[in-house]
């Protein structure tokens, strides 16, 4: 094939708006209930009006889908089930005329158990030494090697007939891959380039603070130092040598980093190492106007020095949707208020995401927006058995799992399954097609108008600093260039700033002018 122009970097990604794509739930092309890259292509038109300047995709790779996609057995093929190469490479080549950039889901940390080099591990090859194959503990060897857990609960090892157990940080047909051997390192860079040589944008490194491993894997102790496989310093080696092949192609990154120590998480962002890295600590705010200030606050002041723009999400594909979030009395992030029939007040929590919208869109870096957020989906309640993610069989039962935010999105309502294809792989809830993006579209004040509008006017932000303005308890308020976002968070309704003019607002103002509570605006200065 023919090799297409390389991405080049402008610097787009520093204001990005980044649109996610869980491609099994997009739109379904074929018509056999499983999103696909035909459905993606033929809703470009929708990606393009909505205004983003990129789609990040979650894995498209050839998979068994024991974590939804999450377990590639192969890095250079396209998923039957999703299409092909040749229509991922019409899809990159289509977005980009469209002016849309593609950025890419790399999962380093782990393969599929059904990968070539863990088949040939299995079979006592010497790709064996690719992953991490310890002897058991005990008198028999029938103790995993130390106490290590699963991500997805229960022991992060799984023994072979042969006695021997393999480490697996997340589900047993995820095996981790051994980054301390070289031939791992070689076979990712080159990965990077195979897809960089079709013409995407960038890269989203999924558990990027995983990879490396103590080598003597000993037993967790909590306080450890360094940790025995999370943050640890030979990482940034490996991020160095893939800056170097982003920078022959233009290409950027984005790493899924969650640490703690501000400084730690800064370090992935230096100038030889990733472009930018998932702001989680804004998404896990509460609905709290100085929680989300410190957040705010924190997350500029730990980019300053390393010169990386901020990015802010409400929501991806592993956490409870928006609407439902902050429509619970406690709207802080905890995997534990997903539970079965968790009472929600849609009203409130939709009020509150669209507030949320207008703030986060407002604020200096780029922005990530989950499929269906500019919707304004709800959380669905999946029926125990339909669910397929992992983490509800491994947790018992008692996690309900991911797959709530993850239900196919609904594209006309007065069509079957609402316009998303044939019988969709998870059902919809009943009354699904009310949030059809065809419906929305023809009322300006529904959630994807709303969304629609604020990634217009955004550019009115400019590129400039945010600068706090003076504002009641429980309200948030800021200008960047010649534009002022106000966001109340309190109980009752407060007089609006000086200003020129109104751009947007999330929701009416009251008769008296005044900015009701839950609600945002932006201001013309």
């Amino acid at each position: 094939m023919g090799q297409p122009t390389p991405a080049t970097d402008d610097g787009w990604w520093r204001s990005a708006v980044i649109y996610q794509v869980y491609v099994r739930s997009f739109a379904d092309g074929d018509g056999d209930g499983t999103g696909d890259l035909a459905g993606v292509r033929a809703r470009l038109h929708y990606l393009a009006e909505l205004g983003v300047d990129a789609l990040w995709f979650n894995p498209w790779y050839r998979s068994p889908m024991k974590d939804g996609g999450y377990d590639v057995a192969d890095y250079r093929a396209v998923d039957p089930a999703f299409g092909t190469l040749a229509e991922a490479e019409k899809l990159i080549a289509e977005a980009r005329q469209a002016g849309i950039r593609t950025i890419v889901d790399i999962v380093p940390n782990h393969v599929s158990d059904q990968h070539p080099w863990f088949r040939a591990a299995l079979a006592g090859g010497p790709e064996r030494e690719l992953f991490h194959f310890r002897p058991g503990r005990g008198e028999h060897g029938e103790l995993p090697p130390n106490d290590w857990r699963s991500e997805f609960g229960g022991p992060a090892w799984t023994r072979l007939p042969d006695g021997d157990w393999y480490l697996h940080l997340f589900a047993p047909e995820q095996p981790d891959l051994n980054w301390a051997h070289p031939a791992v390192r070689q076979e990712h860079e080159d990965i990077l380039r195979f897809w960089f040589e079709r013409g995407v944008a960038g890269v989203r490194i999924d558990s990027a603070a995983l990879l490396a491993k103590d080598p003597e894997l000993p037993d967790f102790t909590e306080g450890r130092d360094p940790h025995p496989y999370v943050d640890r310093d030979e990482l940034h080696d490996v991020y160095r040598a893939w800056r170097a092949v982003a920078d022959e192609y233009g290409a950027v990154f984005v790493g899924e980093v969650w640490l703690p120590d501000t400084e730690r998480f800064a370090r992935y962002l230096r100038p030889d190492e990733l472009h930018t890295a998932f702001n989680f600590n804004f998404m896990t705010c509460p609905w709290d106007a100085a929680r989300l200030r410190a957040s705010i606050d924190d997350t500029l002041a730990e980019h300053a020095p390393v010169g990386a723009p901020a990015t802010w999400v409400l929501c991806n594909h592993d956490v409870t949707r928006t609407v439902t979030r902050y429509g619970r009395a406690d709207t802080g992030f905890d995997f534990a208020t997903k539970a079965f029939g968790t009472p929600t007040d849609l009203a409130l929590g939709t009020r509150r995401a669209r507030a949320a919208a207008l703030l986060s869109l407002a604020l200096p870096g780029a922005v990530y927006v989950y499929q269906g957020e500019e919707l304004g989906l709800p959380e669905a309640d999946i029926p125990p058995d339909r669910i397929e993610d992992p983490m509800h069989a491994r947790s018992g039962g008692t996690d309900p799992g991911r797959d709530g935010c993850r239900v196919p999105l609904p594209w006309a309502a007065g069509e079957p399954h609402a316009g998303f294809g044939g019988e969709p792989w998870l059902p919809q809830p009943d009354g699904w097609a009310a949030y059809a993006a065809d419906r929305q579209a023809e009322d300006p004040a529904s959630m994807l108008s709303l969304y629609r509008a604020a990634i217009r006017w955004r550019t009115e932000f400019g590129h400039g600093p945010l600068t706090w303005l003076p504002a009641p308890d429980g309200v948030l308020a800021f200008a960047r260039a010649d534009a002022l976002c106000v966001v109340n968070l309190a109980d009752t309704p407060v007089d609006l700033p000086d200003h020129s003019g109104l751009l947007l607002a999330s929701g009416p103002l009251d008769t008296a002018g005044r900015l009701p509570a839950d609600t945002a605006v932006w201001l013309r200065a």
